[in-house]
């Protein structure tokens, strides 16, 4: 069974680039990733905080977040 994972980001270059390395990295024979960029699907803002998600770029492994950098605080994407 696959490893539900998200990314979520905002579209900035940092996200961009961070999507890229995810996308090449991650074994996508164990991990069933989603790219959900929160500029243009907004509607997926309250999910996103509900998984913990407090800044873009984040990653959302297995109901674990892992942000990276620091691109843009959710509050700022409303």
């Amino acid at each position: 069974m696959k490893t539900k994972t998200t990314f979520y980001h905002a579209g900035c270059p940092v996200c961009a680039s961070a999507e890229q390395n995810i996308a090449q990295a991650l074994d996508r024979s164990r991990f069933d990733l989603e790219i959900v960029h929160l500029g243009q699907n907004k509607a997926r803002l309250v999910e996103a905080e509900r998984a913990g998600v407090k800044s873009v770029p984040a990653l959302v492994l297995g109901g674990q977040v892992f942000h990276i950098n620091f691109g843009a605080d959710l509050g700022v994407l409303r």
